[in-house]
């Protein structure tokens, strides 16, 4: 299949899907979507999965990495979820090789279209690399009004975003999205912030330390955990002993 997916020539949203569907195995959807939370009431509750692995989804990406940007659009807007998932790989590939024309509009397409990236894989997959690698230089005011959203999946993009600056030693946005983010409801935000100030503390332990010592004991235990994971065990049990 990567052979045949190499010798693209003329990107078509049509030679897209096929190549996507090429790759699906049916048995997997099902595995999926129970994954993913699909069902009622959950946090993805409808969304549909054709049964792609994401190893085989890159590949589709990498083949059709000069598809347009309206088409990319259009899979972006699709029902299937690895149909979503293939349009991000590629915006995030666009982006990256593009020039600042093209990466404003790739920017600007992604948060027109947020409404589609709407599980935490999708989320993780392109945040950092188009909202996050947009804003490093520019006014970060839009991770705020996303962070305030009644929105989960607006939240996740507004923290997650961030991981772009924090492997660039800036860890201030994020800090200040973390102690925002302290009370949220739900579960896949804890995991996101404490993900993110984990990351921070592989950078530069004390800032974390700081910012547990003011906060710790308010925080989510997800998102504690998650912030302590890496951790010499003495310390962390310490952490957890003040939960």
């Amino acid at each position: 299949m990567q052979k045949q997916l190499r010798s693209v020539c003329k990107p078509t949203i049509h030679a897209a899907r096929k190549a996507l569907r090429a790759a699906t195995e049916p048995e997997r959807a099902p595995i999926l979507q129970r994954f993913f939370k699909t069902g009622p009431g959950e946090y993805a509750e409808g969304d549909v999965f054709l049964g792609v692995t994401v190893p085989r989804t890159r590949e589709v990406a990498t083949a059709f990495a000069d598809l347009s940007l309206s088409d990319v659009r259009k899979l972006l807007r699709s029902r299937f979820h690895e149909e979503r998932l293939l349009a991000l790989l590629i915006l995030v590939r666009k982006y990256q090789r593009g020039d600042p024309v093209v990466r404003e509009k790739v920017f600007n397409l992604y948060l027109s279209n947020l409404e589609w990236i709407n599980n935490w894989d999708l989320v993780d997959v392109s945040a950092e690399h188009i909202i996050g690698a947009q804003l490093i230089e520019r006014d970060r005011r839009v991770l705020h009004t996303l962070a305030a959203s009644p929105n989960l999946w607006r939240r996740r993009v507004a923290i997650i975003a961030t991981f772009h600056f924090i492997k660039r030693n800036d860890f201030s946005e994020t800090l200040c999205l973390a102690e925002k983010l302290l009370q949220d409801e739900h579960d896949l935000i804890h995991k996101a912030v404490g993900w993110m100030l984990r990351e921070i503390g592989k950078r530069d332990r004390p800032v974390e330390e700081k910012f547990l010592r003011k906060h710790g004991r308010q925080m989510p235990r997800t998102m504690l955990r998650y912030a302590i994971e890496k951790f010499p065990e003495p310390l962390r049990q310490a952490y957890l002993r003040t939960d």
